[in-house]
């Protein structure tokens, strides 16, 4: 029997807690009509009272943090220290549009060259939107979604990942909570038909997914068939250069955070780590060395680093495609034996270009090593790969730094740091890894309408 379409199954034990009906095209219809109704209305309001509701939503978060987390814990096994660290930057991500809308959103005067009189651009909102979000962030990826959108007047319809019906529920709750008129934000619980429905629907006038490259391209060509905009946040195979470094455990540890953070569960962690010839045996061992002494143990603990998996099919997944890369001849420095959905860290070295590993995405506790001989093949390995989402580059000599940074093919360049994600930074990729941008000013700019005005 095929799993329940919207169900909260601990990824820990395997059980069924809850299961949640998939809404009814009825329903979905009322919906879509409330969200397009309240638009109307929504727009005329204040910018001042939109921002306001948005600064509510963010106490909200502040106020139910554990709650919220315990709530993530618990459908997708995100360590517990690591969900209320969500649900703070969650907050910190409404209160920034909140704070920043007028500014944001505030006309633009247009200098002219001839004919007197003035011009400006306006931005307005565009109507009711469609956002469709993963499970593996579940508050993040809803607040920058979200939190640009209503502010601008915008109202939203929030198709969340089926195993995160309780914190979708949640979201919603907190809207209504903080104000935000009935029709504004709106969780649907719609299967993949319907999603299909409302893409199509002319009162639906955009989309935005993040998720896997192969729900991108299903969402971006439906959308371009109904000529709708829309954001892709897709996945990623984020390259970690270690070109050199006066401290060779500083470099480690950031390497370990940035792969195992969310259980390795994360678009623009650190996938591949591409390391200079000099300092590559040294780093293998220790990363090696690292990751054999990290047991996966339960989200609930505040002590945990690595919890579960986020499901059955996300772990058999992992554990096929590292049989393949052994079987096909990569080197595996460190594997342990899954239990369950708890999935020991993994290492691999020598992954070549012709096997399935060398591009794909790996998404769980998985590092691939690559030695480089120089910056120029640092460089070329980096590159080399469909995905275009993030990097990081680790070295001490500055120039360096930006001279690389500027050669890679990538939408977010980290030098010397990891986990640096803010609020007021834009998040994106190229290549495979979509487009688009969210947070920060570009983040405010997507689903707008920047309205030309000219006075004679």
């Amino acid at each position: 029997m095929s799993a329940p379409a919207f169900a909260v199954v601990d990824p820990a034990t395997g059980e069924t807690v809850r299961v949640y009906e998939t809404i009814s095209d009825d329903r979905l219809g009322e919906a879509v009509a409330a969200a397009d109704d309240a638009h109307r209305a929504w727009r005329r309001i204040p910018l001042a009272e939109r921002a306001a509701v948005v600064r509510r939503v963010a106490g909200l978060h502040r106020e139910r943090r554990r709650e919220l987390a315990a709530i993530a814990a618990l459908e997708m096994g995100k360590p517990i220290g690591q969900a209320l660290a969500e649900v703070d930057f969650s907050a910190d991500i409404y209160a920034y549009y909140a704070d920043n809308a007028e500014r944001f959103l505030a006309d633009e005067p247009l200098e002219l060259r001839s004919g007197g009189g003035r011009a400006f651009v306006r931005r307005a909102s565009l109507g009711a939107l469609l956002g469709i979000m993963p499970w593996n962030f579940p508050y993040y990826q809803v607040a920058r979604f979200a939190a640009p959108n209503v502010v601008a007047g915008n109202t939203i319809l929030l198709k969340h990942a089926p195993q995160c019906p309780e914190s979708a529920a949640a979201i919603e709750e907190l809207f209504a909570e903080a104000g935000a008129p009935a029709g504004v934000y709106t969780n649907v619980y719609a299967s993949t038909d319907q999603v299909a429905g409302l893409i199509a629907d002319p009162r639906v006038q955009g989309v935005s997914l993040t998720g896997s490259e192969r729900a991108g391209a299903a969402v971006a060509a439906l959308a371009g068939r109904h000529l709708k905009k829309v954001v892709l946040e897709l996945g990623g195979s984020d390259p970690f250069l270690l070109l050199s470094t006066d401290d060779l455990a500083a470099a480690v540890d950031a390497a370990v955070a940035a792969r195992l953070d969310n259980n390795g569960q994360t678009c623009n962690a650190a996938k591949r780590f591409i390391v200079a010839d000099e300092l590559y045996d040294a780093f293998a061992a220790e990363l090696a060395a690292r990751f054999r002494g990290i047991v996966p143990s339960s989200p609930q603990h505040p002590d945990t680093v690595l919890g579960p998996l986020s499901s059955a099919a996300a772990t058999e997944l992992l554990e096929a495609q590292l049989d393949r890369a052994e079987a096909q001849g990569a080197r595996v420095l460190v594997r342990g034996e899954r239990d369950g959905n708890f999935f020991p860290p993994a290492v691999l070295a020598e992954v070549g270009p012709a096997m399935d590993a060398y591009a794909a995405e790996f998404f769980g506790p998985v590092a691939q090593l690559h030695r480089a001989a120089s910056e120029e093949d640092a460089v070329r390995i980096a590159n080399d790969t469909p995905y275009g989402l993030g990097a990081y580059v680790f070295t001490t000599d500055p120039e360096q730094a930006l001279r690389v940074a500027d050669r890679l093919d990538a939408g977010m360049i980290w030098v010397n740091l990891v986990q640096g994600d803010a609020p007021e930074l834009p998040f994106g990729g190229v290549k495979r890894s979509g487009f688009g941008r969210e947070l920060g000013r570009f983040g405010a700019e997507e689903f707008v309408n920047r309205k030309l005005i000219r006075i004679g």
